[in-house]
């Protein structure tokens, strides 16, 4: 049986453009899958505090030396360790907000980088785990755009789970998603669409292929 942690931080609720895509791609996975498991966090609706400096060194050091203080704060980065590592797909929502990753997801990013242990080592214990990543964007950034060269979310995402964790990355790209709400962007509105469904077929066939890949 296995396992898909589905994270989403999308601040927009019942509106956002990424969460659509993500429960499109849990629908499908779990229809194809239907005897495995999802693990599921809200970031927006249950943020993760951000690490301080207890829990930052107590990752420093082993377990049996860390102090009463530095246990107790490390207790949800061991939780959400545990919790990556277990799965064995991740799928995460992460909308563009001004050029990057949201705060509550670069919160939770954080938690789960532990050097020697998910990090800095060829052994990584999320090396080779499949995680698709779907970054909405309110706007376009292709090449060619006025906004081209200004998505830092990707590269970073792209570093960090493949480089730094050396998962195995895969983006699915739903943009122009303001161009129904922003009346400067009416023209743009047939191309969002074909964004839109776009994203919606990789997000099912996608699902499928993992499903097919992990059962």
């Amino acid at each position: 049986m296995a396992t898909l942690l589905h994270i989403d931080s999308s601040l927009n609720g019942d509106n956002s453009a990424s969460r659509a895509v993500t429960a499109l791609f849990r629908e499908t996975w779990q229809s194809q899958h239907p005897e495995g498991k999802v693990i599921y966090r809200d970031l927006a609706a249950q943020p993760v505090p951000h690490v301080d400096a207890a829990a930052y060194y107590a990752g420093f050091s082993p377990a049996e030396e860390r102090t009463a203080e530095q246990r107790e704060a490390y207790a949800l980065t061991e939780e959400l360790l545990t919790e990556i590592e277990s799965a064995d797909a991740v799928l995460v929502g992460a909308p563009l907000y001004n050029f990057n990753v949201p705060s509550s997801l670069k919160a939770w990013i954080d938690r789960i980088i532990a050097m020697g242990r998910t990090s800095g080592t060829e052994n990584g214990t999320l090396a080779g785990k499949p995680v698709t990543v779907v970054t909405s964007r309110g706007g376009s950034y292709a090449e060619g755009t006025p906004q081209a060269g200004n998505d830092f979310l990707t590269p970073y995402l792209q570093h960090i789970f493949g480089t730094s964790l050396g998962m195995e990355v895969d983006f699915i790209v739903p943009e122009l998603t303001l161009a129904p709400t922003v009346p400067a962007m009416a023209e743009l509105i047939p191309l969002f669409e074909q964004s839109r469904e776009r994203a919606r077929e990789e997000a099912s066939s996608k699902a499928k292929a993992l499903a097919a890949k992990l059962s």
